[in-house]
């Protein structure tokens, strides 16, 4: 767009044009606003126009979660017996090897109902619909920590998952203003993100867009504060929560400037192609540790479900219609091989990162790696009960901890609370957290 001078200005005020929707416009780009109503010609009475327009020192720690979409076989998951002497079942044979390296919960969950259409919740702990006026919104435990060390790192955080699949995309990560933050859709585009440049012509038009998206946003920013201002306390709240999103767009781009000219780590081998999810995990899991290795990023999710159909480990029926099993062995045994599928490949994650050396332990050690499921029982729709994992971190573990579910019930929040807490995020409450886990 060159040195052009724009103006910025408000359309469809006048009262021969009653548009509930206005836009903020400027070189050529138009933003939409949310309805507000006092803007409204009947509430204005009368036409109006707004005016021109990083390595640390020390070892870092890391995070990681992956989400299940349709939750395990509990009865094939948790151990009878509490404690550090509990015996190993079917599910957890896989990680068999790993046992001090973890600890398996029963008991905690967010309190919340929706079977499938709440599984969003997963990573927050709080339903979007009853997020609005909350302080942190339904912001995910992810996105929370990638604010602490935004900048740090080329990508704060990575999501990757499916963009099909029961009730749309992957939604495990959630923004301060509940937006959720589309996925990485497969290995080709995570090894893209990681280790591919730009070609110095592209990298000038970067440059260049920054700089224009960066003039649309002071101008927004600016003209929407004059805006305030005539507008009432209702339509104010709608504002505030989209110049919170303008806000997160701001960030997003002087994170995106300062790596422009920084060089992306050598690829360790070709670009690979995407087959699908069961044959995809394996490499999804090795790009996410060499993502880490290489401080990359310091942050990882991954929602496993959506496209998993697993055809080539023997099974022709779907991974959704299978969870919904009607407590028939045939469709349980089919599911617990996806299940055991999943939970070998977890185990092959923990593995990779236990055998890495990062400062004076392993990058398992200093990597907090949530594993469960916003899912307690499929086949019920219930969000109770949820399966949850904890490996690394440098947490005490070797243990499964049986969770009182009376009226001494401990949200599954509080563990996320701790888990913040071991990155170096300080807080004292996160989502519905009564405090940090006991």
């Amino acid at each position: 767009m060159g040195a052009k001078t724009s103006e910025l200005y408000l359309m469809s005020l006048s009262p021969k044009a009653p548009s509930r929707r206005y836009f903020l416009q400027s070189v050529g780009a138009t933003l939409s606003l949310p309805t507000l109503h006092s803007l409204l010609p009947n509430a204005l009475g009368a036409s109006s126009a707004l005016g021109t327009a990083v390595a640390d020192a020390e070892t870092p720690n890391r995070m990681v979660a992956i989400g299940n979409l349709l939750g395990f076989q509990l009865p094939y998951l948790f151990p009878k017996t509490p404690g550090n002497n509990y015996e190993s079942t079917r599910l957890l044979k896989p990680l068999e090897e790993l046992r001090n390296d973890y600890t398996l919960y029963r008991g905690l969950d967010h309190g919340v109902k929706g079977g499938h259409h709440a599984v969003h919740s997963f990573m927050t702990g709080v339903l979007t619909m009853d997020a609005k006026g909350r302080p942190d919104g339904n912001i995910s435990l992810d996105q929370m920590a990638a604010e602490s060390v935004a900048g740090r790192t080329r990508f704060p955080s990575l999501t990757v998952g499916s963009e099909t699949g029961i009730h749309g995309g992957c939604q495990l990560s959630w923004t301060r203003s509940g937006v959720r933050v589309p996925p990485i859709p497969g290995p080709k585009e995570l090894f893209e993100r990681l280790f591919i440049g730009e070609p110095a012509s592209r990298l000038n038009r970067v440059k260049d867009k920054h700089a224009l998206q960066g003039s649309i946003l002071d101008a927004i920013n600016g003209d929407a504060k004059t805006l305030q201002k005539r507008i009432d306390q209702e339509d104010r709240e709608k504002l505030d929560e989209y110049l919170t999103s303008v806000r997160e767009v701001e960030k997003q781009l002087q994170l995106k400037e300062q790596w422009v000219d920084v060089p992306k780590p050598d690829a360790p081998f070709k670009q690979p192609k995407n087959k699908s999810m069961v044959e995809d995990l394996p490499l999804l899991y090795d790009l996410m540790v060499l993502a880490l290795q290489t401080d990359s990023t310091r942050i990882a999710t991954l929602e496993i479900g959506g496209d998993f159909e697993p055809k080539h480990l023997g099974i022709e029926s779907g991974y959704h219609g299978l969870s919904h099993h009607g407590k028939e062995q045939k469709n349980i045994d089919q599911l617990l091989v996806l299940e055991g599928y999943q939970m070998q490949q977890f185990s092959r994650f923990l593995e990779k990162l236990k055998g890495i050396e990062d400062g004076e332990g392993n990058l398992l050690d200093h990597t907090s790696v949530l594993f469960g499921s916003g899912m307690g029982n499929a086949n019920s729709h219930s969000n109770a009960n949820l399966p949850m994992i904890l490996a690394g971190g440098g947490f005490d573990h070797g243990e499964f901890k049986d969770v009182p579910t009376d009226h001494h019930k401990v949200p599954l929040c509080n563990l996320y609370l701790s888990v913040l807490n071991r990155f170096g995020v300080e807080r004292d409450n996160f989502g519905t957290s009564t405090g940090t886990f006991a």
